[in-house]
């Protein structure tokens, strides 16, 4: 998960903005999430589908349904629901996330093959590498709309 350095800090002043930055820069953080969301979907592996149809991006607060379920955030996890979003993987259909993402390694069964043994299976990364690849690009995008809300607040 991402951190923010000074959080309580920039959400005071981002309190302090008028609506109308806001509006200015809600529309920049969508449009990242949509973009990483879109990357993720389209590498993410196709089997039932279950897996890319959890791939989403949530407003405001979030809690994880389990602890399977993977996720970045902007702006922490609970925040203005204007401006912080969570990219998350995973939900009660989709509960392997993770096991996707990163992989298993060799073990014994346990349950109805108890004491077969399982290869692992190799990881398929779809989640992380969008978010990597696009976070200068969004993180610019943020940057440029924020200082466009500041001149128009400013001279307004």
């Amino acid at each position: 998960m991402a951190r923010v350095r000074n959080r309580d800090k920039l959400l005071r002043k981002l309190a302090a903005l008028p609506q109308k930055a806001r509006q200015t820069i809600g529309p920049a953080i969508d449009q990242g999430a949509a973009e990483i969301v879109g990357m993720q979907k389209r590498l993410v592996p196709k089997e039932s589908g279950a897996l890319e149809r959890s791939i989403r991006a949530v407003k405001g607060n979030y809690k994880a349904e389990n602890a399977n379920v993977r996720g970045v955030s902007a702006g922490g996890v609970q925040g203005d629901p204007d401006l912080s979003v969570t990219i998350v993987a995973g939900d009660a259909a989709a509960w392997y996330a993770r096991l996707v993402e990163f992989g298993t390694a060799p073990h014994e069964n346990k349950g109805l093959f108890a004491g077969t043994q399982h290869p692992g299976t190799r990881p398929q990364p779809y989640f992380y590498p969008p978010v990597r690849a696009l976070r200068k690009r969004v993180k610019s995008r943020i940057t440029r709309a924020t200082k466009k809300a500041a001149r128009e607040v400013a001279s307004s």
